[in-house]
């Protein structure tokens, strides 16, 4: 079974029927137990940064996550969970400094430069600098979902399994041993984002 961690942000149930249409049941949970059970753990969200990590840290749902990473099992980050396994983001909560994220990544996440329309909002494409079994059957130039105003910017640039272009060349997804991220929306992708929660779903049952 695949947990879906529910920490209070992200469109969870939109994220959970994709996995299903897929072919893969997937639970949404806040208990920890669940989570440390399941074959595979997913990691969504959407909102800020900062109030994101005070949920996960309040609910001890850091700690779950940390360890499933640990323990080497298949772990998918979606959007500000792909934000949250890095060390820090520009991204403030109540006006104070810079946000501490999960740390599985070294690196930073950036806001858009000024003069860049965000959020970024709507179809963009995906190009590849390295292949990996995230992105099994889904042809480079593919287009998929966005919504965000922050990139991830890694420290080590080799994690990067997909860039996108909009002002820059962003990193979109990271992939690193049993971590797999992304930052589009692939329950809003059609039959590219079903695909890659199939590839997902296909590696969490092994």
């Amino acid at each position: 079974m695949i947990a879906i961690v529910d920490y209070g942000m992200g469109n969870l149930r939109s994220v959970q029927k994709a996995f299903e249409h897929a072919g893969f049941p997937a639970v949404v949970t806040s208990d920890q137990d669940k989570v440390a059970a399941a074959s595979g753990v997913v990691l969504p969200g959407v909102g800020a940064f900062a109030q994101a990590m005070g949920n996960l840290n309040r609910t001890g749902l850091d700690q779950a996550v940390l360890g499933a990473i640990e323990q080497g099992k298949p772990f998918l980050g979606i959007c500000l969970g792909l934000q949250l396994l890095f060390e820090t983001s520009e991204e403030t909560f109540g006006g104070g400094g810079p946000a501490s994220g999960l740390g599985v990544l070294p690196g930073t996440v950036r806001r858009f430069a000024p003069g860049l329309k965000v959020p970024q909002i709507g179809w963009n494409q995906l190009e590849y600098p390295k292949r990996t079994p995230l992105f099994a059957g889904v042809p480079e130039g593919s287009y998929v979902y966005f919504v965000h105003s922050y990139y991830v910017d890694p420290a080590d640039s080799t994690v990067a399994a997909s860039t996108t272009e909009y002002g820059l060349s962003f990193v979109s997804s990271v992939a690193q041993d049993n971590v797999w991220a992304i930052q589009f929306h692939p329950e809003k992708s059609s039959r590219v984002g079903l695909r890659i929660l199939h590839n997902f779903g296909e590696w969490a049952s092994r």
